[in-house]
């Protein structure tokens, strides 16, 4: 009897111990992941896993968000956490993590460190939280610093939209942080940039006016400035990846109109910033001044890829600032900012890898957009404007005195108008059927293109950096000097560069979205017992009555 027990007590210790071994060799041998939640949200991008498989050095990261934080922030901060270990199961290197407030840093290093922080776009966030029964102000620092052994970068990974609620914005921000964490990787281990070309000779952006485009771009990219007029074949635009048009003011040749479109015929990137009208902003005091059409040479080109940029500007009731004189203080002349509704303030996004999340974007003197067919071409709207807007069409009467007119809301009937365009597919070229330009090569002409990629704006204006007032240096984009305002342009930018380079790279982690489940309140109220009986009280009579079972079948057992 005594055998017999002791035979089966071994099996009932040796059976588990053997099945726990045999998964333990297979997971070390064989490592293997199961994401059971519905929307994947332990799961990684293909990207991102070639990013992490590609890491030749161990990482350290700083998780900044610390302390004693109310329960959404404690999820984001539980979230970074969970992404920096699921990362650390794809890497090939180890990635550890430490938690650090940079308040709590010895005073003589923490204002340099906080500055540092805000190069990297980490700014402070004050959060109101309840504690000893009231509310108590706290400065938090939503972000992340990576470094290896040479390198230092940060994060921001709190961001939303405008008008988003707390929930929303920290949903968002969840979703978004997969990419946010690859980013910042990717930039402390790239060893190759591509190259961005900004066009110049046909009256584009002055020096100072492009500093915001090489600001934005030039820690990922080699920027280079080219002048058309040196371009002489199409090879010689080959090595940029993405090329921009930066708001022309004199019209192109048909040599260098043929040297674009072959660029993209060969697989080339394009963004087109483009201004319908022309005016002097210097001549709108007084009684003001016209804006009128301007030709670039580029429509027939942007027409035959699938979009018009129509002769007119756009005005919407969800307006920028514009400072204007308004009279003297005693021996000082005043400047005043006040609402210019050719000025939008777009927040309306596209659920796209380039706007998702974004906060909003400032678009001065913007044409409207229209799209035309375009086999092969698909058109996506990226930003959009309010609820209000108008179209003026050419002329367009351009006065500060307007300023102090109140919109009438019942001209404003025109909704969600498209500010910005992608369009991506297999273009047909604008020589198509056509004499090529003098001296072009035909044997090297191509007449529909590989895939390729095109952003279009009505605005020249889009990517210019801003003057500042007090220095009269050129500031960063997006930075507005008249209303100490930060617009998300900058972003936008190098979003916009990342998507047309590697549409499906880590850019697209971009598009992760997680489900808000909050719980009905009404339900939760009339069914409150229900469930607390059934949470609380049936496990214990479950396994009550287990134990009851199994006390019966050993009695049963051992008495016969």
């Amino acid at each position: 009897m005594k055998k017999r027990r002791d035979k089966s007590l071994l099996k009932a210790i040796g059976i588990p111990l053997l099945l726990i071994l045999a998964l333990w060799v297979i997971s070390t041998f064989f490592p293997f992941r199961i994401d059971l939640t519905e929307e994947k949200r332990h799961s990684l991008h293909p990207a991102t896993i070639e990013v992490l498989q590609s890491l030749e050095e161990p990482l350290e990261v700083e998780i900044l968000l610390t302390g004693n934080l109310p329960g959404g922030m404690r999820r984001l901060q539980r979230s970074i956490e969970e992404n920096i270990r699921t990362f650390n199961a794809y890497s090939s290197e180890k990635i550890k993590f430490f938690y650090q407030d940079p308040l709590a840093l010895p005073e003589d290093i923490r204002e340099e460190y906080i500055v540092a922080l805000s190069d990297y776009g980490i700014n402070p966030t004050n959060l109101f939280i309840s504690e000893d029964g009231g509310q108590k102000s706290k400065l938090i620092f939503p972000g992340v610093v990576l470094r290896n052994e040479e390198f230092e970068t940060g994060a921001m990974v709190l961001r939303g939209e405008k008008g988003m609620g707390p929930d929303q914005i920290l949903n968002q921000s969840i979703e978004n942080l997969e990419f946010e964490l690859i980013n910042a990787i990717r930039k402390l281990i790239q060893k190759q940039q591509f190259a961005i070309g900004m066009l110049m000779g046909n009256g584009e952006m002055e020096e100072d006016d492009g500093f915001g485009i090489i600001e934005a771009l030039v820690e990922d990219f080699e920027v280079y400035k080219i002048p058309m007029e040196q371009a002489q074949k199409v090879e010689d635009l080959d090595p940029f990846a993405t090329l921009l048009i930066p708001g022309p003011k004199e019209a192109y040749t048909e040599r260098e109109i043929y040297l674009l479109d072959q660029y993209l015929m060969n697989g080339g990137n394009l963004i087109f910033l483009i201004d319908a009208l022309t005016f002097d902003l210097e001549d709108a005091g007084g009684e003001g001044t016209v804006a009128m059409p301007f030709e670039n040479g580029l429509e027939q080109m942007l027409f035959r890829y699938g979009i018009r940029v129509n002769k007119d500007f756009i005005q919407d009731v969800n307006f920028g600032y514009h400072p204007v004189m308004a009279g003297n203080f005693g021996d000082q002349e005043q400047l005043v900012p006040l609402p210019w509704p050719f000025y939008i303030t777009a927040g309306r996004m596209a659920s796209h890898p380039i706007t998702k999340g974004l906060d909003q974007v400032m678009f001065r003197f913007t044409s409207s957009m229209d799209t035309v067919k375009a086999d092969g071409v698909i058109k996506t709207p990226l930003i959009f404007g309010s609820e209000y807007s108008r179209k003026l069409a050419a002329p367009v009467r351009i006065a500060f005195e307007d300023m102090a007119d109140e919109p009438n809301l019942e001209e404003f009937r025109l909704r969600s108008l498209p500010l910005l365009y992608l369009l991506e597919g297999s273009f047909t070229s604008l020589f198509k059927n056509r004499f090529l330009p003098e001296g072009s090569d035909q044997s090297k002409f191509i007449d529909s293109g590989n895939t390729g990629r095109v952003i279009v704006a009505g605005t020249g204006n889009l990517f210019k950096s801003q003057i500042s007032f007090v220095d009269g240096n050129p500031l960063p984009l997006g930075e507005d000097p008249f209303n100490n305002t930060q617009y998300a342009n900058r972003q936008l930018l190098q979003n916009s560069i990342n998507y047309l380079l590697e549409p499906e790279g880590i850019i697209a982690a971009r598009t992760k979205q997680f489900q808000i489940r909050p719980l009905n309140k009404v339900k939760v109220r009339n069914e409150k017992m229900k469930w607390q009986l059934i949470n609380i009280v049936l496990p214990l009579v479950f396994f009550a009555l287990i134990g009851v079972l199994w006390a019966g079948m050993r009695k049963k057992r051992f008495s016969s």
